[in-house]
């Protein structure tokens, strides 16, 4: 009777001192429940589904956060048109319709022209730069707090690098081909071809080719041969030129609605951070990894006449960017410190990247 009794009373000391050290503190036991929710959220793009590099860039991220986070945010990926069109993911995430957007944030020039320092620079800063820019410079926090009154908060999510300059249905050799031409060319770049002559459209992706092919557009550019081979160019326009001047890198974002980001706990919001510059790396891999052998099945099995860009004509091009980039770099109060941020981080590393990057290309 004694040994049951003292066996009773240990079982009571150690259940109750079990459940005091396991009683949380109320603000513990909030992040502990706190901690099993499960977030579901909508990534609207504005690419094609699945769509190389850009479309599966997309795919990369969201399961790279689904994964990282152990299933606590589970998301899922809509094409460009599958729930919003392609050029309202902006207003999509803005809303709630959807939590998380991943576009080019040139594509907003007539809501936020601020924005297309974010997205590509004629004659601007290449992928190393931005990414240096965005990371260890002012970019990333100009940009957050660019797009905090719409209720976004923006992420650097992939990097083209160098683009191609287009596709055309016939040869530029000066500058009168390219008057009245017109050409699917977005954000800062249109701008300047509209003010060298040209006539610059906005389409989206899914758009291009057919447009192309019956005459709605003279030329286009997109990406470049990895991504421009999947959506067959070639059987539309067989000038293929470049350099990229008016993309000399393409920044992706992924756009995230505020209040859900602020909805998130802490390791979470931690968690889209990292994913978004694992993203940011990968697609640039990809791209670099994938081109070359595209371009070769371009030139050597559909037969594209590659060209290079008459100096004259870049010569031009330049010309207009800096009196583009002044005015939008003016719109605005936030656009002159996003502006004048850009300008003196480029020239920076400029300097550097002369006696480093290019000096080590040209010996090799």
């Amino acid at each position: 009777m004694k040994r049951r009794n003292l066996i009773k009373a240990l079982g009571a000391v150690t259940v109750a001192g079990t459940l005091s050290a396991c009683k949380p503190k109320e603000q513990e036991c909030g992040k502990a429940q706190s901690a099993g929710k499960i977030h579901k959220w909508k990534m609207v793009t504005a690419w094609p589904k699945n769509f190389p590099a850009l479309g599966t860039g997309a795919n990369f991220l969201a399961e790279k956060i689904t994964k990282m986070s152990g299933g606590r945010i589970t998301i899922t990926v809509y094409g460009g048109g599958e729930l919003v069109p392609p050029l309202e993911v902006f207003d999509a995430v803005s809303a709630g319709t959807a939590q998380m957007g991943h576009a080019g944030s040139y594509y907003w020039k007539g809501k936020v022209p601020e924005a297309q320092f974010f997205g590509a620079v004629p004659f601007g800063m290449n992928a190393q730069e931005m990414n240096a820019w965005l990371y260890h410079g002012e970019g990333l926090e100009l940009w957050t707090e660019l797009y905090s009154k719409h209720n976004l908060v923006p992420f650097p999510v992939g990097q083209t690098g160098v683009q191609m300059g287009g596709w055309f249905n016939k040869e530029i050799n000066s500058m009168e081909d390219i008057q009245g031409l017109v050409m699917r060319i977005p954000g800062l770049g249109g701008e300047v071809f509209k003010r060298a002559g040209g006539s610059p459209k906005l389409l989206p992706g899914s758009e291009l080719f057919t447009s192309l092919q019956t005459g709605n557009i003279d030329a286009t550019e997109w990406v470049g041969p990895y991504n421009d081979l999947a959506f067959g160019f070639y059987q539309a326009a067989k000038y293929y030129y470049y350099p990229g001047w008016h993309e000399p890198t393409a920044c992706l974002e992924g756009i995230v609605n505020k209040e859900a980001y602020d909805a998130l706990e802490d390791d979470l919001k931690e968690i889209i951070k990292i994913a978004c510059m694992s993203a940011n790396q990968n697609m640039l891999s990809d791209f670099t990894a994938k081109n070359r052998s595209a371009l070769d099945t371009l030139i050597n099995e559909h037969h594209v006449q590659l060209r290079q860009y008459p100096t004259e004509v870049l010569e031009e091009f330049k010309k207009h960017a800096k009196i583009v980039f002044d005015e939008v770099g003016n719109t605005s109060q936030m656009g002159k410190r996003i502006y004048n941020s850009y300008k003196t981080f480029a020239s920076q590393t400029k300097s550097w990247l002369d006696i480093s990057e290019k000096a080590y290309f040209k010996a090799r």
